[in-house]
């Protein structure tokens, strides 16, 4: 009877999976039933890998791309001293407080709300970012982004406890990540009273970080050197809150020379404001060494594969047309939009960055072709007609064609559309290739 039951096993496994085992097909008598049933349910799980694969004709992944997904694993390292000796044994603690049951996107998106707040309690406190807030505000942005860095941080280490890793997770963190930049640039512009400077404080936080997504492409390994931005970087940030929060936001506006007076002696510095000092000091000891090493790892890896360095550099094209966009209609405005609107500049430009970085993160994880990505582009296109609007006003006594506080609505309406449009698409679309939830731990049904 056993004989018979294994003879109509293989019987089974010819004709009705053709691409089950070959060699359980065509060696009847051979396999005990365990063995059988084995082939049988690995067989089924891959039928329905591809049968995923075939559903995926259009959308933001395609069949190459769901096929990468079920290979792809995360990579990444750590040099931080900091992060290995005093945070990481603080975060492996922290994580036993979320109970099983919740998911590590959830614990992502309560840390990326932290920041949200701290944002809207900047506008409500400092409309334009050039007034100084209650000092309280101070110290609950310090720690608020404290919270919203334990959070970062914990999130992964929930992953691996609950076993619920996925590609998903890695492009939902740093999603949330990318517009943190954003949102975390308007809670420190009301803290340093940066007014229309505010945005260029987003700018040495978006370069590294875009750079950074850039090398984790072509290397393959997110590699976070001994001093780095999740870390130390973060760590500087609370600390300068709850500092501001005891001297007052009066302090980074003041000139350089009563702000530290043991470096009045400085001739260039003594009447420059406190926080352009700071912006220039982060940008030569942070961001170009940074932004160096990250273009040279990518250099290294191109060069060893034989590729091209400009198809390579294509990618950055995005990011600095964006910029280079918001710059120029600034240059053109007459309404001066980051001095007055300074908010709006930064959430719609945050905005596209997120879009352009969660793209690269997309390719990333579907093993898509290096080079310039032209569905990036779709970020940039409405900065062409803000830039010709504020063009108008030079041909017509300064008043544009359309008032520039409503194109800057415009614009935060496009790019908050364009971004929820990217996010909740791509999330159906990896939910259902891998069968998983986004905000549950069980796996969905076959």
């Amino acid at each position: 009877m056993d004989r018979l039951w294994r003879s109509r096993g293989n019987f089974l496994l010819r004709y009705s999976f053709g691409f089950a085992s070959p060699r359980i097909a065509f060696s009847p008598f051979l396999y005990s039933q365990r063995e059988i049933a084995s082939s049988l349910i690995n067989s089924m799980q891959s039928k329905r890998v591809l049968l995923r694969i075939e559903s995926f004709k259009m959308g933001y992944i395609g069949s190459h791309g769901v096929a990468a997904l079920h290979k792809y694993k995360y990579s990444g390292v750590d040099h931080s001293y900091v992060a290995k000796y005093v945070l990481q044994p603080f975060w492996s603690r922290c994580v036993n407080f979320f109970p099983l049951w919740m998911p590590p996107n959830m614990i992502t998106l309560m840390g990326f709300m932290f920041l949200v707040t701290s944002a809207l309690l900047g506008y409500i406190y400092s409309p334009r970012l050039d007034s100084p807030p209650p000092r309280w505000v101070h110290f609950a942005h310090g720690l608020l982004l404290f919270l919203y860095q334990t959070f970062d941080a914990v999130d992964g280490k929930q992953a691996r406890r609950t076993n619920s890793s996925s590609p998903l997770g890695e492009l939902f963190d740093h999603g949330c990540d990318a517009l943190a930049c954003a949102f975390e640039t308007m809670a420190f512009g009301s803290t340093a009273m940066c007014g229309r400077s505010s945005f260029w404080f987003w700018v040495i936080s978006a370069v590294p970080f875009y750079c950074a997504t850039w090398e984790h492409f072509f290397t393959n390994t997110l590699i976070l050197p001994a001093i780095n931005g999740p870390t130390e970087g973060l760590m500087l940030i609370y600390f300068c809150h709850f500092f501001t929060a005891i001297v007052g936001a009066q302090w980074w506006a003041q000139e350089f020379g009563k702000s530290m007076p043991f470096f009045s002696w400085l001739p260039l510095v003594y009447e420059i404001p406190t926080y352009t000092v700071v912006l220039f000091i982060m940008i030569v000891f942070c961001v170009i060494p940074t932004v160096s090493y990250n273009v040279y790892n990518v250099y290294k890896v191109v060069q060893a594969r034989k590729g091209s360095m400009l198809l390579a550099l294509a990618m950055l094209y995005p990011f600095v047309v964006l910029m280079g966009g918001v710059l120029a209609w600034d240059y053109l405005s007459p309404s001066d939009i980051m001095g007055n609107y300074p908010h709006l500049v930064i959430l719609g430009t945050g905005l596209a960055f997120g879009f352009l970085v969660g793209r690269m993160i997309l390719a990333h994880l579907c093993d898509e072709p290096k080079g310039l990505k032209t569905g990036m582009c779709m970020s940039l296109l409405y900065l062409p007609f803000a830039i010709a609007n504020a063009l108008t006003a030079r041909l017509n006594d300064g008043v544009p064609l359309v008032d520039e506080s409503l194109v800057l609505l415009g614009y935060c309406v496009f790019t908050v559309g364009l971004y929820l449009h990217f996010a909740t698409s791509v999330v159906h679309e990896i939910t259902s290739a891998l069968g998983i939830y986004c905000f549950r731990i069980t796996r969905k049904e076959a």
